[in-house]
């Protein structure tokens, strides 16, 4: 099972969302309403990180590049 961030979608301007985790299969759909609230919510996506290094006898690849 897979965690999901998934926010409400308010209804006034001034509302702020509020942030859910919520686990469900990677093979389910998007959920568009909270399973015990039943408020509109939409999946939120995040940016993942990773490290990223120049591959070896790449000479592409040198100072202020960005890839490393």
């Amino acid at each position: 099972m897979a965690t999901y961030v998934y926010e409400t979608i308010p209804t006034d301007k001034t509302e702020a969302p509020k942030l859910y985790e919520i686990e469900q299969s990677m093979k389910e759909p998007a959920l568009t309403k909270h399973p015990e609230t039943g408020e509109a919510i939409r999946r939120v996506i995040l940016g993942g990180y990773g490290l990223m290094t120049p591959k070896k006898g790449d000479e592409s690849c040198g100072p202020g590049c960005g890839c490393c």
